[in-house]
């Protein structure tokens, strides 16, 4: 048990701490002496100020020690050690906790683990039928037809397409190769995150003069998805490519304000289409005014 009480000696023996301190440190990094602890019986811990400015409110602590009936006081150990005021590195956090959206770069690789939540198993090949069934007949008669040999095991591991007549090429055909799918708790993961980014309770949709559900620019999606959400296709807005809740909206819906038609030009104020005669001279009191243009044009 520690004694609360430092041995005497011990705790006396603070040039001899000191020295194995400054023998461990870069010169002049060992400040003033701090505090002395009882560790136990006849050992005691010694504390001095590391003036290093890269380990700030660190202590240098140098344990001694003396064996019972001894006068004699050895060095047990130094070591640099953080005090109540060190500036310590953050907490390890593993790297799937650490990643965020958006690290992975050119070349990286994210494994996913065997029992990831958000996946479930696929089309594996385990439901074909046995060899001795009507159905495995069948298949068979029907790949002999074709010329083809019924693949056996996922499509996923094929090198290549699975041959017709195969329940291979049946997961083929309905999108289904592939070893793992979405499993329910990763559908609403992902529809929750994507709600969160562009759903109804963003301020941009909130400000929005419409919804998404009744935007020109909205592609729909396939599956359950489809009910909810949508792919925004308008370059100017600003969820342009991103999967955006039908409940969202922002200025740039189809619909918000509708360009006006061009101003129709007013009429021409001279017509050149009609002829309008001019005297070329002014009319005289007393004088005959001219028939036509041709006596004008005589008249001298």
């Amino acid at each position: 048990m520690r004694s609360r009480t430092p041995d005497r000696l011990c705790a006396e023996a603070v040039e001899l701490a000191r020295t194995a301190a400054e023998e461990a440190a870069l010169p002049g990094m060992v400040g003033d002496h701090v505090e002395v602890v009882a560790d136990g019986d006849r050992v005691v811990t010694h504390y001095f100020a590391c003036e290093d400015p890269g380990y700030r409110g660190w202590r240098w602590a140098v344990t001694v020690a003396r064996a019972s009936r001894a006068k004699a006081v050895t060095l047990d150990e130094t070591v640099l050690l953080p005090g109540p005021d060190a500036l310590l590195a953050p907490e390890w956090v593993p790297w799937s906790e650490r990643l965020r959206p958006g690290d992975m770069g050119p070349g990286d690789l994210l494994p996913t683990e065997a029992d990831d939540l958000r996946l479930e198993p696929g089309w594996t090949g385990e439901d074909t039928p046995p060899p001795n069934s009507a159905l495995a007949e069948e298949m068979d008669r029907l790949a002999e037809a074709e010329d083809a040999d019924v693949t056996v095991g996922s499509p996923a591991v094929q090198a290549v397409p699975p041959a017709r007549g195969s329940i291979a090429a049946v997961a083929e055909e309905l999108g289904m190769r592939r070893a793992r799918v979405l499993s329910r708790y990763g559908l609403y993961s992902a529809a929750d995150r994507w709600d969160e980014s562009h759903g109804a309770k963003t301020p941009m949709a909130q400000a929005a003069p419409a919804s998404c559900v009744s935007c020109g620019f909205l592609v729909r999606l396939g599956g359950s998805l489809g009910q909810a959400f949508g792919i925004c296709a308008n370059e100017f807005g600003p969820a342009d490519g991103h999967v955006v809740s039908l409940a969202y909206g922002c200025g740039g819906h189809s619909e918000a304000a509708v360009m006006p038609k061009a101003p129709r030009p007013s009429l021409p104020v001279i017509d050149e289409t009609l002829v309008d005669p001019l005297q070329l001279h002014p009319v005289r009191q007393g004088s005959v005014e001219p028939d036509g243009p041709d006596e004008e044009l005589g008249h001298s």
